[in-house]
């Protein structure tokens, strides 16, 4: 608990967290874990307003800076009970060790000065019995790091993990688009070393459990879930879970960390700055040599934790498989667990995902327009190219889904949960958004999107997107086949709609133009 009063005293304030890299893979993580927790917090970002659609952004203080700008540390500590260091100069460019180097310093000097009760830090596993300067750069550097800040004079808690699970996590999404995308591989050889990799949950847990160590505790603690594995076994693991066949594994000792850090450069949308390091590093064994966190964070019950590895997956994985469309992909929900995506997440994490995206002004008042929206399907068909929708239908049917045989429940309106042909209605905003699911039989799964709103110009505009989520090789190859024949199906359903809708409009009594708009 982040405080405690003898009775009849008056209440203490809460603790002041201070989170750097709140933009971040963990800092966007913690900080409603914090505020969980009871702490007050303060977010250190370089560009705030990146983090102004987070859920928790109106309960935290977020302020401008910079771990490598001394005067902006210097602000951000003042009143600082716990500080939370979780920034890396990986992936930036140039020399990221000198860079990590001058902020640890930067923000251990501040953290002494300003009497900040307690410093934490994630940093990296390392391999036992390996020389500093024989690690890679990356590994080194999160060595160094956690060295200058057990130096500082504030107490400090290190955490060493390996590879974390979690949608989002680099290593995590290189993991996954390796498994998913290569059905048969020729890997490095470090497709053979054992790694303890630990979920996400655990690792925030363990960062919540440290602000409230004992002062006289500062040193580094291992951290990794219960199972360890080879990198070979997680790619494996990971196919089971995602329901994928097993893949055909080849490692060969030819690749150079160099060379393989290319591979999967040419496999994956990871960055290469990001990509290069962090394959270097998977020549290393990262196991746990002890587990004393538990001495002062303890496992929760029910037994089972930490989270195996499995079940981490199934977590990282859990908004896919149960057909929901993320927040990145549609801005429609709020994420409220660590597996969820964030607003600030890379554009490449997540998984693949493919977007075709048509848009169109509309002579015509949304409500016009929504009638159109809200009646499709069913009788009214799918206003584009009857026949590829009736042959995908026929095929469909050949293979055992639904085919377009169900039609529509009520011919003017739409319910979430819904049939409608091979779609389910998985959400209805009236006036505003409908949202289809596809329950044809496909190598993935598959949205409709169909919006009404207005331009910039006031005009009445009508917005479409379909997504694909593609399921292994299969899936990407299924999307680019059918690329081809979007402009027709997908572009001709826009143009229909917009007509279909304007035609309605003008045979309306007493107007129904795009002026005529009963909400404004």
């Amino acid at each position: 608990m982040p405080m405690s009063d003898a009775p009849g005293q008056e209440p203490s304030p809460p603790l002041r967290a201070l989170v750097t890299g709140a933009t971040g893979y963990i800092g966007g993580r913690l900080v409603p874990e914090l505020l969980a927790a009871g702490y007050d917090v303060r977010a250190l970002a370089r560009s705030p307003e990146k983090l102004r659609d987070h859920p928790w952004a109106a309960r935290t203080e977020v302020v401008r800076g910079d771990v490598t700008d001394a005067d902006s540390v210097r602000k951000a500590m003042t009143d600082v009970d716990i500080a939370y260091y979780l920034v890396h100069a990986l992936g930036a460019g140039g020399d990221f060790e000198e860079t990590d180097r001058r902020a640890a310093q930067i923000f251990a000097s501040q953290a002494r000065a300003a009497g900040v009760r307690r410093i934490v830090y994630l940093g990296g596993l390392t391999p036992e019995g390996v020389p500093d300067h024989e690690l890679s750069p990356h590994l080194r550097s999160r060595a160094e790091v956690a060295d200058i800040l057990l130096a500082s004079g504030v107490p400090t808690a290190v955490l060493r993990a390996a590879v974390i699970i979690g949608s989002g996590s680099a290593s995590f999404e290189m993991l996954r688009y390796l498994t998913e995308r290569l059905p048969v591989m020729v890997t490095p050889s470090w497709v053979r070393t054992r790694i303890q990799p630990i979920a996400v949950r655990d690792v925030l847990r363990y960062l919540v459990g440290c602000a409230a160590l004992p002062d006289e505790v500062s040193r580094a603690f291992d951290v990794g879930g219960p199972d360890v594995l080879t990198y070979r076994d997680m790619m494996q693991r990971y196919a089971r879970v995602a329901g994928l066949p097993e893949r055909l594994i080849f490692p060969v000792p030819v690749l150079t960390p160099g060379l393989s850090s290319l591979w999967v450069g040419l496999v994956t949308p990871v960055p290469a700055s990001l990509a290069r390091p962090l394959a270097e590093s998977l020549r290393y064994e990262v196991v746990c040599r002890e587990h004393d966190i538990t001495r002062y964070v303890p496992d929760p019950d029910p037994p089972g934790r930490p989270i195996a590895f499995d079940d981490a997956l199934e977590l990282a994985l859990r908004r896919v498989q149960d057909a929901e469309v993320t927040t990145r992909w549609s801005n429609a929900s709020v994420p409220g667990a660590p597996s969820d995506p964030l607003p600030t997440d890379p554009d490449w994490s997540g998984g693949s995902l493919y977007t075709d995206r048509r848009a169109r002004a509309v002579d015509a008042a949304p409500d016009a327009l929504w009638r159109v929206v809200e009646g499709i399907g069913g009788e009214n068909g799918w206003y584009s190219f009857p026949l590829a929708w009736a042959v995908r239908g026929w095929l469909d049917r050949m293979v055992g889904g639904v085919g377009l045989r169900r039609g529509r429940r009520d011919a003017g309106r739409l319910r979430v949960g819904d049939s409608l042909d091979f779609w389910r209605v998985e959400e209805v905003v009236p006036g505003r958004l409908l949202r289809l699911r596809a329950e044809m039989r496909l190598p993935g799964l598959a949205w409709l999107e169909l919006t009404v709103g207005r331009g910039k110009d006031g005009r009445t505009l009508y917005a479409q997107r379909a997504l694909f989520h593609p399921h292994g090789l299969t899936g990407h190859a299924y999307w680019w086949a059918i690329s081809p024949f979007h402009a027709t199906v997908f572009g001709g359903m826009a143009r229909n709609i917009a007509a279909a809708a304007e035609k309605t409009a003008n045979a309306t009594p007493g107007g129904g133009g795009p002026d005529h708009d009963p909400a404004r």
